[in-house]
């Protein structure tokens, strides 16, 4: 399987010269004691240990400090906020060699991928020492993947294919890109017609996110060989119609359910999917899901259309736009949807012919997660509504370990 990802550029000068720095010292070798003296060793970086430990070191002799920072690896959990009062080490503090390397090798880890990146002297960077990479919306991310997974990892099955895919949006006046897996098969002489899976990723990430640190193409590719899910095109839209990370503004005027993304959406990412690739349109064969943000995207599209879509999959959100990461007891109060959320919706939402022929409607939120109040007042709302949905409280918070988990579970269940 190939996947293509274009890594952001424009980074300020004071970090491309802390940056330029660290990579020359991760080539150049030590001064010599004196003439024929060997280069150092290669640095390793990261290095996935037997157990599933990993070592991560980076070559920077004139750092005063050095951390490694990745939200979703258990071991670095805080290490990514101010200075603690204390004298502790934060979490991710690597310590320096007499060769000017630092390292710091963490527990085991579950099988997934998971982002990082290095703090040196308050510069944040990627490892020079690793290839793999993931964007999100405004950063890219040092990536390592920790082996271990039937669903998840690099396995000898028929492989698909992810393009990242330019199209011209006329809602939005610019050129937009999204990424498409294919499965096995769909580049042969064969003109089989495929269901299509719309996936939304979430608030700060990118079309990049679900192929990259989600995995899914190999989900996809494992699940598909294992008889586990049907062949299908799954299309990965980007979700911020912006760069800073906001989630895209409404037009002016009364409340309105159709913000950028969701005028994008309907307007040019599905009519594009659709005519470029060979996939059944009827409602039975098109699902959407989206985790976050694009779980809230997910609703807001799917309950304006819902004669499109038969399955529905909401992953740690709920009908809002409200929330954030975080931490939450599950005993919090449930937080209700945005007052106008029902009425912009309600035509659907009411429809005895529309709820008849959803099959799937489909939500999980771990149980430390800060938005498991709002998931719960939104089947409570689509209950009241006569639908059934199916809702799940995973172990866990906000994390990818969450949504790549999520996606393994749903997906089996499309278009049976």
């Amino acid at each position: 399987m190939k996947v293509r990802a274009s890594i952001a550029s424009g980074w300020a000068g004071a970090l491309a010269m802390a940056l330029g720095s660290i990579v020359f010292a991760q080539q150049a070798p030590a001064p010599a004691a004196g003439r024929g003296a060997p280069p150092p060793p290669p640095i390793v970086s990261p290095e996935v240990q037997a157990d599933r430990s990993v070592v991560f070191r980076i070559r920077a002799p004139q750092a005063q400090s050095v951390r490694v920072a990745g939200g979703d690896i258990p071991a670095l959990a805080g290490g990514g906020g101010a200075a603690a009062v204390t004298d502790a080490p934060r979490p991710g503090q690597m310590t320096k060699d007499e060769g000017g390397v630092w390292s710091v090798t963490l527990p085991p880890i579950d099988p997934g991928a998971y982002r990082y990146n290095f703090n040196v002297d308050g510069v944040t960077v990627i490892d020079p020492r690793n290839p793999s990479t993931s964007e999100s919306n405004t950063n890219v991310w040092s990536m390592v993947n920790i082996p271990g997974s039937d669903e998840m990892d690099t396995r000898q099955v028929p492989h698909g294919v992810v393009a990242d895919v330019t199209y011209y949006s006329t809602a939005l006046g610019r050129f937009r890109r999204m990424h498409v897996y294919t499965p096995p098969g769909y580049e042969g002489a064969n003109q089989q017609k495929y269901p299509i899976f719309y996936l939304l990723h979430g608030a700060g990430d990118s079309d990049d996110a679900w192929t990259s640190v989600g995995r899914a193409g190999f989900i996809l590719d494992n699940l598909i060989a294992a008889k586990k899910a049907r062949p299908m095109v799954v299309v990965m839209p980007a979700g911020h119609t912006n760069t800073t990370g906001g989630r895209g503004a409404a037009p002016a005027g009364a409340a309105t359910a159709l913000d950028d993304f969701a005028r994008d959406f309907i307007t040019d990412v599905m009519p594009y999917a659709e005519t470029h690739y060979r996939v059944l349109t009827d409602r039975a064969h098109r699902g959407i899901a989206g985790l976050s943000m694009g779980g809230s995207q997910t609703l807001n599209v799917a309950f304006l259309h819902l004669d499109r879509f038969a399955y529905i999959g909401v992953f740690s959100s709920g009908a809002t736009l409200g929330g954030g990461r975080g931490a939450a007891t599950t005993t919090a109060t449930p937080a209700p949807p945005r007052p106008d959320w029902e009425a912009l919706h309600l035509a659907d939402l009411d429809n005895p012919a529309l709820k008849k022929a959803t099959r799937l409607l489909w939500l999980s939120t771990g149980v430390t997660d800060s938005l498991l109040p709002n998931t719960r007042s939104t089947v409570d709302l689509l209950k009241k509504h006569g639908f059934a949905p199916v809702f799940k409280e995973s172990p866990g918070g906000h994390t990818w370990i969450n949504w790549r988990n999520y996606l393994i579970e749903f997906t089996p269940q499309l278009f049976q």
